[in-house]
């Protein structure tokens, strides 16, 4: 998913020279080092588990030329076709991934009959990714670390410790940003993809008829011969465009145009080298290669070095994986999704810079139990697979959409090309299905986990808007009656509430406790827009209530973070400039009481409300002042 700590740099460079040639080519560097470090690891462990996982195959020319033909044009139709000539079509202003996909179909489609099936589906997608967000950085550091193994035999037993040494230290340099990091990103993956391309030539070489199986009928004739295993392999050979999804959620920090010259140019053409050098090495040294065929390809000399490189693809891939469960969490957050949490910013001079620490140490621990719960990449292969499928089925699903209710596409055109994807990729999860019992019960054990607390907090989130709504008095109403009635203190009183509709609960408190009202009173609600980024110029709607009320709405995208007291600094049509020191903020803090009413099953109110409880304060959210806040409770039943 987004990486953002090279992909920020990468949005600005867009925005400015992305179309000229110069731009073009450093942001397809970048993206080679953010972008495909996922899929660009692949090869580590895809070809072995097709033919050494829990289906294994027979190492004759049948299986060999029908999984590499199956390898190539599962990349042809799945990564090229679907992802990066159509999907990637479908931005949300420049933003891709599941949710900037869900916020751009529900902004700009009215389907009342299925748009709450639409928004479950973008959400279990969301959900779906934190598991593999789990599973992508044990799989790849332990599938490079066990290279160890087939280098220096006598250091097997220390690929356990080294792997968890280098997860440790990866999720532990989080906190201070990966900016400077990230600049080796790019060059990095560079002679990485350079070196496994270089290791499939020479192997290639050797066996040119390999070659023949970029023709589709050997595909074809491995299922005619051997249906049941075909199907079976499946759930291994999707392993080879496991990172497709990472094309299309990372476009907005690179553009369309970089990521598929990338692609086209240099990740595929790289990519199957590699997994045709390790098809023609098994067709020559069979059983003896396949311990690692990917290490296999090297030299004696070179397979020490090549480890290492390997450790370093499998470190970037993970640190995008990570950078992106951050930007994912921020998105779900500023959509309404998940409670807020605590965000830090690891660059003064880039936005998208974030570090969520509860989202990385949640993060640290899954990785490491996997890791030690499963041992082995092998073994976790069985786990990995599910979660990437369901979510390129999701895709699908919203593609769908897209193509009927926002493109208008043709029917002659647009079911042959769906159903065509439908069967890919529904043919994929059912494979990986087969792989529930031996560990793909993890990754939909953490979706469905993951997906009940993102809708328990969205579903309570809005009943509780609900419930404050029921006895909110009408603003005219309370202004005719305590503005003139009410001592006027100076100063201004800037009120956060949800609904930019009658009272708040805090200001009600207010009044009713201290017995004053301030010369100058703002109702302020920050709305969380369909896009990812608004512009500054429309940001802010005011309304003049009279007597010295104003209501106030600043709007922010998805992508964007609120910053209230620099919004207040550029308003300069409501009286008097703001200055802090004259300002004081007053929040609302509900305290959920579960109750009987209609809404929610009592469990998922308790959840609810624990979610609540601990969330992070609106003060810190709204980067409001710490010495003006003053915050005020309130009972509701939901």
């Amino acid at each position: 998913m987004p990486a953002q700590d090279v992909g920020s740099a990468g949005a600005q460079l867009g925005a400015s020279g992305g179309h000229h040639k110069d731009g073009l080519i450093k942001l397809s560097l970048g993206a080679i080092g953010v972008v495909f470090g996922d899929i660009g690891t692949s090869p580590l462990y895809a070809f072995r588990e097709t033919f050494a996982g829990h289906h294994p195959l027979a190492l004759d020319p049948l299986h060999i030329w029908g999984v590499v033909s199956l390898m190539f044009w599962s990349m042809m139709i799945v990564v090229s076709l679907k992802y990066v000539s159509i999907i990637m079509r479908a931005d949300n202003k420049g933003e891709g991934g599941s949710l900037a996909l869900l916020a751009l179909i529900s902004g700009r489609t009215k389907i009342k009959r299925w748009s709450k099936g639409i928004i479950l589906l973008g959400v279990f997608a969301t959900a779906l990714f934190y598991g593999d967000s789990m599973i992508t950085p044990a799989v790849s550091v332990l599938s490079a670390v066990e290279g160890l193994a087939v280098a220096a035999p006598a250091f097997a037993g220390l690929v356990l410790p080294i792997a968890v040494v280098i997860i440790i230290g990866l999720f532990s340099i989080q906190r201070s940003g990966t900016s400077k990091v990230g600049l080796f990103f790019g060059p990095i993956m560079l002679v990485y993809f350079a070196v496994i391309a270089t290791l499939g030539i020479i192997s290639v070489v050797k066996t040119p008829e390999i070659l023949t199986a970029f023709s589709p009928h050997y595909a074809v004739q491995f299922f005619y011969s051997d249906p049941l295993r075909a199907f079976l392999a499946l759930g291994s050979v999707v392993l080879a465009v496991t990172g497709a999804e990472a094309l299309y959620a990372d476009m907005g920090h690179f553009g369309r145009n970089p990521i598929r010259v990338s692609w086209l140019f240099f990740v595929l053409p790289a990519l199957m080298a590699n997994y045709m050098g390790q098809g023609a090495l098994l067709s020559r040294e069979g059983a003896g290669a396949l311990a690692s065929p990917f290490y296999n390809l090297a030299p004696q000399a070179l397979q020490l070095p090549l480890v290492v490189l390997a450790t370093c693809a499998a470190v970037i891939a993970s640190q995008a994986v990570i950078s992106g469960a951050f930007s994912v969490t921020q998105q779900a957050i500023q959509l309404g999704f998940m409670p807020r949490l605590r965000i830090e910013h690891t660059s003064a001079a880039t936005a998208g810079q974030i570090y969520i620490p509860l989202v990385n140490w949640m993060l640290l621990v899954m990785v490491l139990l996997l890791v030690m719960f499963f041992r082995t990449s092998s073994n976790l292969t069985s786990a990995y697979g599910i979660a990437v499928t369901g979510a390129m089925l999701i895709d699908t699903c919203l593609l769908a959409v897209v193509l009927f209710k926002l493109w208008n596409w043709p029917r002659i055109y647009a079911i042959p090309l769906l159903a065509i994807f439908f069967i890919v990729d529904g043919a994929y999860f059912a494979a990986n299905l087969t792989k529930v019992p031996a560990g793909g019960w993890f990754p939909l054990l953490a979706g469905l986990i993951i997906f009940t607390f993102l809708t328990t907090w969205s579903k309570g989130r809005q009943l509780m808007i609900d419930r404050l709504r029921e006895g909110a008095m009408p603003i005219k109403v309370f202004i005719q009656s305590a503005a003139t009635a009410a001592t006027r203190v100076p100063g201004t009183a800037v009120f956060m509430t949800s609904s930019a509709e009658g009272v708040p609960h805090a200001l009600l408190h207010n009044l009713k406790h201290n017995k004053v009202l301030h010369e100058r009173i703002i109702l302020l609600t920050v709305k969380i827009m369909d896009e990812p980024y608004y512009p500054d110029d429309g940001r802010c709607h005011l309304e003049d209530l009279t007597h010295g009320f104003h209501r106030m709405v600043l709007k922010y995208g998805f992508m964007q973070e609120p910053d209230v007291p620099a919004a207040l600094s550029r308003i300069h049509q409501c009286g008097p400039d703001f200055r802090m020191m004259d300002t004081s903020f007053f929040l609302s803090r509900q305290t959920l009481l579960a109750s009987d009413r209609p809404g929610m099953m009592i469990w998922r109110e308790k959840l609810f409300a624990w979610m609540l409880r601990n969330a992070e304060s609106a003060m810190e959210f709204f980067r409001l002042p710490t010495n003006r806040v003053v915050e005020l409770g309130s009972q509701v039943e939901i």
